[in-house]
């Protein structure tokens, strides 16, 4: 099997830049994340025990 080697020079600065936009991209998605676990947790704390016994889940189960 051959591996063809991708030897193309870029300037400095534009590795670095994509690293950059890449730890944004990473950190943007991270937060949503954190944003939308966090938005799940408040809508099943504002659910009655009866409801959760609905959906097959008891209090302790998401904390």
């Amino acid at each position: 099997m051959a591996y063809i080697l991708n030897a193309t020079k870029v300037p400095f600065g534009a590795v670095a830049a994509l690293r950059l936009v890449n730890a944004f991209s990473n950190t943007a998605d991270w937060l949503r994340e954190r944003r939308d676990a966090r938005r799940t947790l408040l809508a099943l704390d504002r659910l009655t025990d009866h409801q959760l016994k609905d959906i097959g889940l008891r209090r302790i189960d998401y904390y």
